[in-house]
């Protein structure tokens, strides 16, 4: 039925009545449910011996589900899963790489290869791998209590870690809302730059800008939030922990080059010298605003990146060129605006930034006073990139990509290996 408001009534009676109305008609219909689906993370803990005393089982090639970081010795591809394990692809052909097996690995999130012999974190212990054969890798040494962070309760042998858990909860009108689908997994774990070769003849491999873990002159350098942490590997079957330094708050990535580490910040870059690898000392330190940090660097110059976002402090969005002729002063040379930049890659005169939702830029940086934009692919979302032998290798939430840059102005696709996880698409 109808309803007509009285006739003759002054404005403001008019204006009372609707609105009494209209919170008759709100009042009358039924309470409309959502049901919102979402993963978080929520603590839990372990004890250490349900993962000491497990043994590690390598498994046949599984699709990829949950990708992390990214790293290249040779002709193989290896992709972290967080919390899970290793893929490891063939990457003979970056055209048409094969998946060939998956070393799972609890607490998972970063690995460096150096010689055949895989590093990789177990919660709190190191794990070092002999992968010379693919079809028989096997477990050579288990570092224990060297990432100590995580303890909740030494004495007693357990953790408290997190685990991603799928939540499904049915709210009212008054709903505060959802909370979205899972962040890449990639912002605070990360990956590492291309590192050279140690100084007795031992070979390391490659991996991207937001590495936490990465070799160095016959040492394995591993930071987290608050420290730097060494081991030596002259026997890379062997590696033993010497030292940790503490380095201060927000801590993110590390990248080797010649005898130096280049260590990204939430607030500023930091350069240690690494001549006596088993006592890097600090050189200098370069402050910027609050925000995520990787960093590149040559002889000359370091690339650093500021991204903004919730867990960046907001931060900005830029492109930092430093000076770093002297190392104990680096000097800012010029800023320049990006969209959301994460990791980077430099090859020569010509720098690759991941910009996340944004695609994947190319830059040419032979003046680093006017880099001038070379191509901007926007149909692939990247997190972190490799400037390898054969190809640039692109990792972002949706799969892992290549392209041949053999014309650096003009990328041309060769494969990607997409993710099977409708979740992180």
């Amino acid at each position: 039925m109808k309803k007509h408001l009285p006739q003759n009534l002054p404005f403001p009676s008019i204006f009372l009545y609707a609105w009494i109305l209209l919170i008759g008609a709100v009042g009358c219909q039924d309470e409309v449910i959502s049901t919102y689906t979402y993963t978080t993370q929520v603590p839990v803990t372990l004890q250490v011996s349900s993962f000491r005393n497990a043994e590690v089982v390598v498994e046949p090639g599984r699709p990829l589900d949950n990708i992390g970081k990214i790293y290249l010795y040779g002709d193989y591809l290896f992709v972290g899963a967080p919390g899970e394990g290793i893929h490891i692809l063939d990457n003979t052909n970056p055209a048409s790489p094969k998946n060939l097996n998956f070393i799972p690995i609890e607490g998972t999130g970063d690995l460096a290869i150096n010689s055949n012999i895989l590093y990789a974190d177990n919660y709190i212990d190191l794990l070092a791998f002999d992968i010379s054969d693919p079809s028989n890798i096997t477990l050579v040494k288990r570092e224990e209590d060297v990432f100590p962070t995580m303890y909740s309760n030494r004495e007693e042998g357990i953790i408290v870690t997190y685990k991603d858990t799928v939540i499904t909860s049915s709210e009212g009108r008054m709903s505060i809302g959802f909370w979205g689908r899972p962040a890449f997994r990639n912002d605070m774990m990360a990956f590492s730059g291309a590192e050279s070769a140690g100084r007795t003849g031992q070979s390391y491999g490659q991996g991207g800008s937001m590495a936490r873990f990465t070799l160095l002159n016959n040492h394995l350098y591993t930071v987290d939030h608050y420290h730097l942490r060494v081991f030596d590997v002259d026997d890379p079957k062997d590696p033993k922990f010497l030292t940790d330094i503490s380095l201060g708050w927000g801590i993110e990535t590390i990248f080797p080059f010649q005898d130096k580490l280049f260590i990204g910040s939430m607030t500023g870059m930091f350069i240690y010298d690494a001549s006596d690898p088993a006592r890097p000392k600090q050189m200098s330190r370069y402050d910027h605003i609050t925000a995520c940090d990787p960093v590149v660097a040559n002889e000359t110059h370091a690339f650093v990146t500021l991204r903004s976002g919730v867990a960046c402090r907001l931060g900005v969005d830029e492109l930092h060129v430093l000076d770093i002729v002297d190392p104990y002063q680096p000097k800012l040379v010029k800023t320049y605006p990006m969209d959301n930049p994460h990791g980077l890659g430099l090859s020569g005169k010509h720098l690759y930034i991941a910009e996340a939702n944004h695609g994947l830029k190319s830059f040419d940086v032979s003046n680093v006073l006017d880099v001038k934009p070379l191509e901007h692919l926007t149909e692939i979302k990247s997190i972190d990139i490799i400037p390898g032998p054969k190809s640039l290798i692109v990792i972002g939430p949706e799969g892992v990509c290549q392209y041949d840059y053999s014309d650096p102005d003009k990328l041309r696709k060769l494969s990607c290996v997409a993710v099977n996880n409708p979740q992180i698409r």
